[in-house]
């Protein structure tokens, strides 16, 4: 089944080495938990259809239907390379490419869970498209993440209280439930690190020249996340 009521613009978003690069590092695992406290706080929805608004390389959302394998699932990003590998080989995954700051070609009430991962947010557009008491699941960086990238120059910088603001930002459609802080510290090799940058904003940023003369003293990366469960208010 399909949450799309129309056809997908074709835009350009992350480029086939920014999605790589993402490929990559999320296969070494030090994401696992996230993932893994992502779908449970999903499965605790019992949901049947979710939506995956910036779904990269469907890391999140495959994790989400391996914990809950009979969802009917949307993978959603402004780039035709993210979507298509977020479907490729799986037939419970449908994919949209599409901007998030236009009208969703996808209908109202259709999606009982939104997935929302270091993703840009619609507070207008996931209220329409969320079931009456649906809910949307967000993950922002803390602003201790990536702390050291940062301090070499090689990642943006991260607001102050995200979270706080995005509340804010999301008030009074949508009410914030539930709030996990996450924090481990990675040891990283430079094709990690490497990668890590070279999947993110920062990729835009930085050359490979100096990411490889200032990764090799690198020992450890931290990585923070607030994860955060926001339930729709009723119009």
């Amino acid at each position: 089944m399909s949450l799309v009521s129309g056809g997908a613009r074709r835009l350009l978003g992350d480029s086939t080495a920014m999605v790589d690069a993402r490929a990559l590092f999320l296969a070494t695992g030090w994401y696992k938990p996230l993932r893994e406290r992502l779908a449970a706080r999903v499965a605790a929805e019992n949901p049947t259809r979710v939506l995956d608004v910036g779904c990269g390389t469907g890391y999140y959302l495959q994790g989400v239907l391996t914990r809950s394998p009979d969802v009917c699932a949307l993978g959603m990003d402004l780039s035709p390379v993210a979507v298509a590998r977020t479907v490729s080989g799986r037939d419970n995954i449908d994919g949209l490419v599409a901007d998030v700051w236009s009208p969703l070609p996808v209908r109202d009430a259709s999606a009982d869970v939104i997935l929302n991962v270091f993703a840009p947010r619609n507070a207008s557009e996931f209220h329409r498209v969320l079931r009456k008491d649906g809910i949307l699941v967000v993950v922002v960086p803390q602003a201790t993440h990536l702390q050291e990238l940062r301090a070499a120059g090689l990642a943006l910088d991260v607001p102050p209280n995200k979270g706080d603001h995005l509340s804010e930002t999301l008030s009074p459609a949508f009410e914030l439930e539930t709030r996990d802080l996450l924090s481990s510290s990675l040891r990283l090799d430079p094709a990690q690190a490497s990668a890590l940058i070279g999947m993110g904003p920062s990729a835009h940023h930085t050359d490979a020249e100096a990411v490889a003369q200032q990764l090799s003293g690198l020992q450890t990366v931290t990585a923070a996340f607030e994860l955060l469960g926001y339930r729709r208010i009723p119009a």
